[in-house]
């Protein structure tokens, strides 16, 4: 009887001059979509997202109270993260997972109770809107709300990382592994810390602290890198290899565009603004050469995201703040994924690309080479807000550089 009677498919191998496979395929889903699926709550997917704390929400049985799965476009794979409600005058059920988890909290006030196993006495800390923390890598913990309204918090994990790899939740969630280098439980390790320090790696301005009380009015270090007057800070989190920075926009002012690969969603802590995102292969001037149609556009506020690089390969991406406020933006990469830490010959010699003019051998579209669509639309939308640009004419006809007068930036 021939094999293809069984019921179950056989492989052949193709004829002559014919290549093997189907050719065209759908992706398959990973372990952490299965995984996504089977908690039975909302997975909102897009560019972004204009607030993520007004997102539909669910009960979530495991965490006890409700919650959406966001996996913008991009990330899949490289990292996740969702909106979860922290029930009003209640609290969410305790966990513990081995993948690592920043915490930024959208609205409401409460506690954090961490604990290691073995540990009788837990670890608490109060926190606020606004307030940015990271979850050590396993430890036990449970969030509180002090308040009689719903508390929201905008979690980012590497949980597709762990899952995609390990596709056992029972190892993901009841591993009695203690990471005592990344917590020990002592007594300052959810003190702010103020301390600037150069990263290891590129010598920008670093904090190594795992609680950030207030990331929308915590003082940035002068950086220039993306715009004049830009601010930027690393919060160094528990150990974590999950890589996030914030940044901040004067306003009247906005971002050059630079190109990367995905990974990175801008988060907005302060101000309001939009974002524009385009295809490498559109050019540097996608509007005046008839092909803004496939430019994407996200507008946000406190709690919106827009993910940087939406689709494979290079895309540029653009940030402008319409508001009387700064525009301050969190950007998160998961593990591994900014361009220091991306694998590669230990040692090489790395360009911080996105910081150097494309001209000059970086990434980066400076203002006398950008669309002009992109300055006419932007007074256009200041002036709707009752505001005027801050941005100097003669950046347009030259870059701002260190030869100009200090006060230009």
């Amino acid at each position: 009887m021939p094999h293809d009677a069984e019921q179950r498919s056989h492989w052949h191998e193709p004829k002559a001059g014919e290549n093997a496979g189907y050719g065209k395929f759908g992706r398959p889903a990973m372990p952490y979509d299965a995984f996504m699926e089977a908690e039975g709550i909302p997975i909102y997917r897009g560019i972004g997202v204009k607030q993520a704390q007004h997102l539909p929400m669910k009960p979530w049985k495991r965490l006890g109270g409700r919650g959406s799965y966001i996996q913008l476009f991009g990330t899949e794979g490289l990292w996740g993260s969702y909106v979860a409600e922290i029930p009003s005058g209640g609290a969410l059920n305790v966990e513990r997972h081995v993948y690592e988890k920043v915490v930024l909290i959208l609205e409401g006030r409460g506690s954090t109770e961490v604990w290691q196993e073995g540990q009788t006495k837990k670890q608490t800390f109060e926190w606020q809107r606004g307030s940015m923390f990271s979850i050590p890598l396993n430890a036990f913990h449970r969030f509180v709300n002090a308040t009689n309204s719903p508390a929201i918090m905008l979690c980012g994990t590497t949980a597709p990382n762990i899952m995609n790899l390990i596709d056992n939740p029972r190892f993901v969630f009841d591993c009695p592994f203690n990471f005592s280098e990344r917590y020990s439980g002592t007594e300052d390790y959810f003190k702010p810390q103020e301390d600037l320090a150069p990263d290891p790696v590129r010598g920008l301005a670093m904090r190594r602290t795992n609680f950030v009380p207030d990331v929308i009015t915590t003082e940035l270090p002068l950086d220039n890198r993306r715009s004049p007057g830009y601010r930027r800070v690393e919060p160094h989190m528990a150990g974590n290899r999950f890589y996030l920075w914030i940044g901040q926009h004067e306003n009247g002012r906005y971002s050059k565009a630079h190109k990367h690969a995905s990974a990175a969603v801008l988060i907005c802590l302060k101000g309001k603004g939009y974002t524009y995102t385009w295809p490498e292969h559109l050019g540097m001037r996608p509007w005046e050469n008839g092909k803004s149609e496939f430019v994407k556009r996200q507008d946000y506020e406190f709690g919106g995201m827009v993910t940087a690089a939406p689709m494979s390969g290079d895309w540029f991406h653009q940030h402008f703040g319409v508001s009387k406020d700064p525009l301050r933006l969190s950007a998160w990469f998961g593990a591994n994924n900014s361009r220091a830490r991306k694998p590669g010959v230990p040692g090489e010699a790395i360009t911080d690309r996105g910081a150097i003019d494309i001209k000059k051998g970086g990434d980066a579209i400076p203002y006398n080479e950008e669309d002009p669509y992109l300055r006419k639309e932007f007074e256009g939308n200041l002036a709707a807000e009752g505001l005027t640009t801050r941005m100097n004419p003669a950046w347009y006809t030259q870059d701002p550089g260190d030869d100009q007068p200090k006060n230009d930036f």
